[in-house]
């Protein structure tokens, strides 16, 4: 979803060049090595990654292959070649268990097999490609692969009755503001390091629900629930918003509130192509 977005969204100056398997399989070293030198970029943006976070409970091996082995092997690549090197991370790296917005400096505690591997994705950056910027995200919906807001709208429009989870809590974060946040980081280089980019605020799935239907002139029979009423393999974190704190002190937030993302979401007619 993020990369279809970063290469419609590009700015003009940037030749961009986009990169998927089977063209570009991040856990070879000499598919990665080739790639980096023939294309000879100035700047990577990683995003591939094992991101079911249900499946990567139980496909461990894999999800640490790809979020980790994989993103050491890119990375050393980068540096070999004196790339600077932004990959994406999650809030997954947190428990959870905060009582206010993480920020870049908060102990990392992961609960799940995802979001160990993407900390080992965050530290093999750190540790093999000098010149890098780990951005952290988190709830991410948009065009081109599963997400939450479509989900809602089609059962909406089946008449199902829903349940939704009301006692996690994050901020939804399209994929148009995040590519235009990621844009904005790598044209204004705020300097390497770690950094959170996701939309601003805080609400639960259900009052998230609840928005996408008021925005869409929908009224569905919608209940809030618990985690305990839908169990899955993966723990979730509890609260997890993340606060773009490094980027306030270094020129400023390119974020919007969630609820400004998703009404441009909604009202954006290229989504639907």
């Amino acid at each position: 979803m993020l990369g279809q977005q970063l290469l419609a969204r590009a700015p003009s100056a940037f030749e961009v060049v986009g990169r998927d398997l089977p063209e570009m399989d991040i856990t070879e070293p000499d598919h990665v090595q080739r790639e980096i030198e023939d294309i000879a970029p100035e700047v990577v943006i990683h995003l591939a990654a094992m991101t079911a976070v249900d499946v990567c409970e139980t496909e461990v091996e894999s999800a640490f292959s790809v979020n980790g082995v994989g993103t050491g092997i890119l990375a050393a690549a980068c540096d070999r070649a004196g790339v600077a090197l932004v990959y994406i991370s999650t809030d997954y790296v947190f428990d959870g268990e905060s009582d206010r917005p993480y920020v870049e400096s908060d102990l990392v505690r992961p609960i799940s097999v995802y979001g160990r591997s993407k900390w080992w994705g965050e530290q093999a950056t750190r540790e093999r490609c000098p010149r890098h910027t780990i951005l952290r995200t988190q709830w991410l919906y948009g065009p081109g692969g599963p997400n939450f807001v479509d989900t809602m709208l089609r059962l909406a429009r089946e008449g199902k009755p829903l349940k939704v989870v009301d006692d996690q809590v994050g901020c939804p974060t399209s994929t148009f503001d995040l590519a235009d946040g990621i844009w904005e980081v790598v044209t204004r280089e705020p300097g390497f390091g770690t950094y959170h980019l996701s939309a601003r605020g805080e609400v639960s799935w259900f009052g998230f629900a609840r928005e996408i239907f008021r925005l869409a002139g929908l009224a569905p029979a919608l209940e809030p629930c618990s985690t305990a009423d839908f169990p899955r393999p993966a723990p979730r974190p509890r609260y997890g918003v993340l606060r773009n704190l490094h980027l306030e002190l270094r020129g400023g937030d390119p974020m919007p509130a969630w609820e400004e993302g998703l009404a441009r979401f909604l009202a954006d007619p290229s989504r639907d192509a």
